[in-house]
């Protein structure tokens, strides 16, 4: 936000780490300022992908939020996607005087939301990814290092992450005219809360909400899914809980396996997830840490002196 102590906040952001309550604290922020969730994960916009991507939908109660379950699975939902869908709900919101609270740990969907992003669609492209078939994943991320650097790993998740990857770059390189990642009218007051949580707590938290997870039949999810006929690569493309687990439904891993390569993978996401805040937080982003332990009365008075409201 800017420093003139008259400038309210026109924005709301809550962020941070997986497992660490921000859905909770986003629609307790809402609900106070008669505001409405903007939701920014990069996969609770599917439908019926509930429990895996841990939309806790019942957290909502009577708080309207957008950008939840807004396109099939199998689809490939992607940056772009979510800039129009967002930029057309921030204006729905606003056009009835509710502040936006935007919640959710896509780093790269809330920076470029908040950024006001220029994002054009690129458009597939056979003739490359003809000559890229058969290549295997080490080979396409070295062709893709040698186009950028590989900040976010997701980008080399699978074959498929990397051949998009690869095809945005040479788009981007074929077509200097287009002034991609431009920000065209960046939040000036937006307020950015980031739950605080030290690493110990925040691992046997995500711990404790896969146990969860596994017993409120996130197995039998995928089950679904899978007999919905939806290809179990664009599954495995969705990555953590989805992978894993349509990896074990598929036969190609063990049990112990999976369990074991979902917890680690969760962590690690969680790592990635505080570096993306932390970075923005170079660029130029203030985020205003509040303990993820506050009581919520407390957290939201906090915010909303924060805000100037």
């Amino acid at each position: 936000m800017t420093d003139t102590a008259e400038n309210r906040a026109s924005l709301i952001a809550v962020v941070g780490a997986t497992a660490t309550g921000k859905t909770r604290r986003a629609v307790a922020i809402a609900r106070k300022t008669g505001g409405e969730v903007l939701s920014a994960d990069s996969r609770q916009v599917y439908r019926r992908m509930d429990i895996g991507t841990g939309k806790d939908i019942e957290e909502y109660g009577d708080v309207p939020v957008h950008l939840v379950d807004v396109c099939e699975p199998g689809e490939k939902y992607n940056l772009h996607r979510f800039l129009r869908d967002y930029n057309e709900a921030l204006a729905d919101v606003r056009s009835r005087g509710c502040m936006p609270v935007v919640c959710g740990g896509s780093g790269m969907y809330v920076e470029a939301a908040l950024d006001r992003l220029r994002l054009p669609e690129v458009p597939r492209n056979d003739a490359l990814r003809q000559t890229l078939a058969g290549r295997t994943l080490p080979e396409l991320t070295e062709i893709l290092s040698g186009m950028k650097a590989l900040h976010n790993t997701t980008d080399v998740d699978t074959v498929d992450r990397a051949l998009r990857a690869i095809e945005i770059q040479s788009y981007y390189k074929e077509h200097p005219e287009e002034d991609f990642g431009s920000k065209t009218d960046p939040e000036k007051d937006a307020l950015i809360i980031g739950i605080d949580i030290d690493r110990d707590t925040r691992r046997r938290r995500i711990d404790e909400r896969l146990k969860r997870r596994f017993e409120s039949g996130m197995t039998e999810e995928v089950e679904s899914l899978l007999a919905e006929g939806i290809d179990p690569e664009n599954l495995i493309y969705y990555g953590l809980e989805y992978k894993w687990l349509t990896l074990f439904v598929t036969g190609r891993i063990s049990r112990t396996e999976m369990e074991e390569g979902l917890r680690i993978a969760i962590h690690q996401f969680a790592k990635r997830q505080m570096t993306w805040f932390r970075g923005m937080e170079r660029r130029g982003h203030t985020i205003h840490w509040l303990p993820w332990d506050m009581e919520d009365d407390d957290f939201v008075e906090s915010v909303l002196n924060l805000a100037r409201l």
